[in-house]
């Protein structure tokens, strides 16, 4: 159980989560928590708070998108070329949450991603970023930890 493990374990399953050691070691600190939904409200706030320094880090352990393996080659192609084009412009990967997008339709969802977020200006793309670098650490908290957050 995520409140009762060691801290090293704990921090490591957060690591997993979202590679920023602020929002790591500040959730492993405030231990226990009374269930997920307060874990992944804390991990919302401390989001919230992560500076730049901490978003170019979490950004940095982030990779592109994975592509179910049926999914033709010339989307790989294709979204291989436009995370290139974005990682250019920016200079880390692109981060989404597909949380709520089915499978049909993840290809479609990201690469209209990359495409319109593309137009954005460097500090527009740090917040949006920061936002799906949120959702996406609470996501991954709720897959890993499901309902063992006492």
């Amino acid at each position: 159980m995520f409140n009762t493990a060691p801290a090293e374990e704990a921090r490591r399953t957060l690591f997993a989560c979202l590679r920023s050691s602020r929002w790591v070691h500040r959730l492993a600190a405030h231990r226990p928590y009374p269930d997920l939904g307060a874990l992944v409200a804390a991990s919302d706030e401390a989001a919230y708070d992560l500076t730049p320094g901490d978003l170019a880090e979490a950004l940095a352990g982030e990779s592109m998108p994975t592509l179910p393996a049926d999914t033709y080659e010339a989307a790989h192609t294709a979204l291989s070329a436009a995370h290139a084009a974005y990682e250019a412009r920016f200079g880390h990967a692109f981060v989404v949450c597909l949380d709520g997008v089915t499978r049909q339709e993840a290809l479609d969802h990201v690469l209209a991603g990359i495409r319109s977020r593309l137009a954005n200006d460097a500090e527009e793309e740090r917040v949006v970023a920061a936002e799906e670098l949120r959702r996406l650490a609470g996501q991954r908290l709720v897959r890993r930890l499901g309902g063992g957050g006492r």
